[in-house]
């Protein structure tokens, strides 16, 4: 907040409602994966194939990060992610009813774009409420939901899917309607940057009192269009950094819904038996969970990009010995290691470009590089689809993944420092009071 302390409670129900929301998007990634061992043997398509219905869900994010991120500077961030929530939880569900890969197919990319607009606006409302000084950590804590769905549905996908079949896996999707709908309409708070921006302080200032908040101090330009922000993006000073950003999301998807989509596949070629390969899986997505708390921390106390570069560097080093089949001790560390290289380093990514724009862009600016990133999140499942298909040993896979770590390094390693951070830190520097007041 510009300024006062936001209180506890309002942060906690703001980041607990959206953690709780992206928690489904991380169980939706990770759905597919464990059911596409299944979905090979029922309807006899062989692995491009189902790399490319993987890929599906990713054009439909890839839409709605650039759409959905786009309007929600202009329409608002309560009301955007409940609808994203909504439609996505319902079209998830329906794809347990799917008849056919094609029908399956098209349902996985309708869901996909609730999701793709999903992280942004939840992305700028937790970032907004955080405590100054504590935004990497806050944000790494709410966005952990992700890997807690991912290990949800790994969980899940054990017992049930051999019990019961891979269709209850998507009928499980439906729950974000049942659950976060109702709570998210009586306890998530509008954005009060989005109402002084649109110039309605009175809400602005009902609302913050409410919440025990002060109102933001937000410049308001004097004509706005839902475009404005796009452009922001743009500017002499953000432009060299918007690019590159994109592309160390690009690579750091690219690595996420890769290896969550094929490393039960990949161990199984490997000679592990399906419930073992889907341990992997699970311990992928706990080792997310932890080292992301552990870098968000970090983040805050030594900047983004050192940690950003760090997080590249150990997916890499990780992902590249696990090529070598160490022992099976081993390999469990290396594939928490490589979670945390891998998804925990989306997450860093977020919050940066979260905070690399100035208010005015906040959710445009993680809309785009989500967007943009998608692009690499479809590549991921339709390369390792190809690899596994072409009939190299599985060790190809994880050396390709491992260059595009390799890619995304040097890219977060010269992004410049944004004018918008810049300029906090020079507000800080003349006021030391301001940033022990918001911390």
């Amino acid at each position: 907040m510009a300024a006062g302390r936001t209180p506890n409670r309002t942060l906690w129900t703001v980041v607990a409602l959206c953690g709780l929301s992206v928690a489904f998007d991380g169980y939706d990634l990770v759905v597919f994966g464990t059911t596409v061992p299944s979905l090979l043997a029922e309807w006899q398509i062989g692995p491009a194939e189902a790399g490319r219905i993987g890929s599906y869900a990713l054009i439909g994010m890839l839409i709605g990060a650039l759409l959905i991120g786009t309007v929600t500077d202009w329409l608002g961030r309560r009301w955007t992610m409940i609808a994203c929530v909504t439609w996505f939880s319902a079209l998830t569900a329906l794809c347990a009813l799917a008849p056919s890969p094609e029908i399956f197919g098209l349902l996985r990319f309708l869901s996909g774009i609730g999701l793709g607009g999903l992280m942004p606006t939840a992305a700028a409302l937790v970032v907004e409420y955080a405590p100054r000084g504590k935004q990497n950590v806050t944000y790494t804590i709410m966005q952990s939901g992700y890997a807690v769905g991912g290990i949800l549905a790994a969980s899940l996908a054990i017992p049930l899917i051999p019990a019961v079949g891979w269709q209850t896996m998507y009928l499980i999707g439906a729950a974000p309607v049942l659950i976060i709908i109702p709570l998210a309409l009586r306890y998530l708070p509008e954005s009060l940057e989005y109402l002084v921006l649109r110039g309605e302080t009175a809400k602005a200032e009902a609302l913050a009192a409410k919440l025990g908040v002060a109102v933001p101090e937000v410049a308001r330009p004097e004509k706005r269009s839902w475009y404005s922000s796009i452009r922001e993006l743009a500017r002499p000073g953000f432009r060299a950094g918007t690019v590159l950003l994109w592309l160390a999301s690009l690579c750091a998807l690219l690595m996420v819904y890769g290896m969550n989509t094929w490393l039960p596949q990949i161990m199984r070629q490997a000679d592990f038996p399906l419930g073992s390969a889907l341990s992997f899986l699970l311990v992928f997505n706990v080792g997310s969970i932890i080292g992301s708390i552990i870098g968000g921390r970090a983040a805050d106390r030594v900047g983004s990009k050192p940690v950003l570069v760090i997080s590249f560097l150990l997916a890499a080093v990780s992902i590249a010995t696990l090529a070598v089949r160490p022992s099976v001790a081993t390999i469990y560390v290396l594939v928490a290691i490589a979670g945390y290289g891998t998804i925990g380093t989306q997450n860093l990514i977020n919050a940066f470009v979260t905070r690399y724009y100035p208010v005015t862009a906040r959710s445009t600016g993680i809309g785009w590089a989500l967007g943009v990133g998608r692009f690499g999140a479809i590549l991921g499942p339709v390369v390792g689809g190809l690899v596994i298909a072409s009939g190299a040993g599985f060790q190809w896979n994880f050396y390709m993944f491992a260059a595009v770590a390799v890619v995304g390094l040097l890219a977060a390693s010269l992004v410049p420092l944004s004018p918008a951070l810049a300029g906090e830190r020079l507000r800080e520097a003349i006021n030391p009071e301001l940033k022990e007041r918001t911390a």
